[in-house]
């Protein structure tokens, strides 16, 4: 039943709206439909209620030209998005709009972005519910030591400029090339520009059908870029209750919690000591508990997490990365020496390095790179000081073979041709885990370690 009040009060954002004391206020979480001066069109979602029949809601879209006085009618309804087969290949906002100038969307079936959470099904056995199934992504680095396992959560955490949006696209390349499926991607805070180029990169690669898109861009209202996550995490849950599997990417989580923040001032609420929102855990465990398998299906989330300062213990980055099974920390020393994906072994981990999960061989070499990795770690600082000759036989052999298997996991991208000029590369487990065996081995020390870099296979050494 729609409900009619008036502007009363505007606070960026934030717009406070009176109701008559006889009718009934709005819900929690209704959108309310307001006009600006010259007749557009302001959609506003309320989040408090307060005296005298206030409503306090934020905007989803922009309330340039609202007047106190406005007229304002509540919908009746809350924030929905459409679902179904005819979402994959558009580009919509949080509101289910399309925004890709390809015309109207025509969805049978419309769900609310907020919902009670399942109940929880805890699993009283030791037993696994199910086996784990790895996704094999082609990525050398992310295969070998931090793999990706169905229904499971994992990030890619780096500071500004390190590549974690062209990794993200590059593994909805190489995971809906290979495996098919369904994907969703959340674009939170997204710049117009990264989005514009992410869906050309999409359709250039003959794969936008098998995406769907939500965006709450940059130049949006804190409200919309809120809402994105949960709007693209519903989606994906459509897809789940069908018993599909689904790919959830978002880029990124970290302006899902910074567009929180905004909020949370502008609203009044205290912030806590450290500048954040002090709903900040609850506003994550929000979106973050619904990825989860359910019987039939499984929702895999892969999200792109800023760190402010190149900062891992930043409050937010610290709610973030607490739900993830793989942690995936980008460095800034690996960037600059070119080695993409600059993936940092000694900051990255995943519970899925596991032998049960990938199996014993693929466990004994990654545990082997690992110690080399960390070896090599110490040995390059004496080296800095008085130069590899110094070194005895053994320690030397361990320094250049670990530097071997740093240029080994570097790898051209598909989705960077355009830029480097060089073809992308698409590497099995099997084919990455016999490299890795080989170069441990001492099978490759007569080579130089610049041979290893940017290939794939170790079998494209002559």
């Amino acid at each position: 039943m729609s409900v009619a009040g008036r502007v009363v009060a505007l606070r960026g954002p934030v717009v406070d709206v009176q109701f008559d004391p006889k009718d009934e206020m709005p819900a929690l979480h209704e959108l309310i439909d307001t006009q600006s001066y010259e007749g557009q069109s302001i959609i506003l979602e309320v989040m408090e209620h307060l005296e005298h029949q206030v409503a306090r809601c934020v905007s989803i879209t922009s309330n340039w030209d609202l007047q106190r006085g406005a007229a304002a009618k509540s919908t009746g309804a809350p924030s929905m998005v459409p679902v179904g087969k005819e979402i994959f290949g558009r580009v919509i906002d949080v509101l289910g709009r399309p925004i890709d100038g390809r015309g109207p969307l025509t969805a049978s079936q419309w769900v609310p972005i907020r919902r009670p959470m399942a109940t929880l099904e805890i699993n009283t056995s030791r037993s696994r519910l199910y086996k784990p199934e790895v996704f094999e992504t082609g990525m050398k680095a992310i295969d070998l030591l931090f793999p990706l396992v169905k229904g499971s959560r994992a990030g890619i955490l780096g500071g500004a400029a390190l590549g974690k949006s062209l990794m993200t696209l590059e593994l909805i390349h190489n995971v809906t090339e290979r495996h098919g499926g369904a994907c969703v991607f959340a674009g939170v805070g997204e710049r117009i520009r990264e989005g514009n180029e992410l869906c050309h990169e999409l359709a250039r690669r003959k794969i936008l059908d098998r995406v769907a898109l939500v965006f709450g861009q940059m130049d949006e209202s804190p409200g919309a870029r809120f809402e994105a996550v949960l709007a693209g995490v519903t989606m994906a849950e459509e897809i789940q209750a069908q018993g599909k599997d689904v790919l959830f990417f978002v880029d990124s989580a970290f302006r899902f919690v910074q567009a929180g923040a905004e909020l949370s001032t502008l609203m009044g609420r205290i912030p806590s000591e450290t500048g954040y929102q002090p709903t900040l855990y609850s506003e994550v465990g929000e979106f973050q508990e619904r990825i989860r398998p359910r019987r039939g299906g499984s929702i895999t989330a892969l999200e792109a997490i800023f760190m402010p300062g190149d900062d891992p213990t930043d409050p937010a980055v610290v709610a973030l990365f607490s739900y993830l099974d793989t942690i995936m920390v980008l460095s800034r020393t690996r960037f600059q020496q070119g080695l993409y994906p600059a993936i940092d072994p000694a900051l990255s981990s995943s519970t899925s390095l596991d032998p049960d999960v990938v199996g014993l061989r693929h466990y004994d070499v990654a545990q082997e790179v690992l110690r080399a990795f960390r070896h090599y770690e110490d040995l390059r600082r004496i080296v800095s000081v008085v130069g590899i000759e110094e070194l005895s036989l053994e320690d030397r052999r361990i320094f250049e073979r670990a530097r071997k298997l740093h240029n080994f996991l570097s790898q051209p991208f598909f989705t960077a041709e355009l830029y480097t000029g060089r073809p992308g590369v698409y590497v099995s487990v099997t084919a990455t885990v016999d490299g890795a065996r080989r170069i441990l081995e001492g099978e490759f020390d007569h080579r130089p370690d610049s041979d290893f870099y940017m290939i794939g296979s170790v079998d494209e050494l002559k």
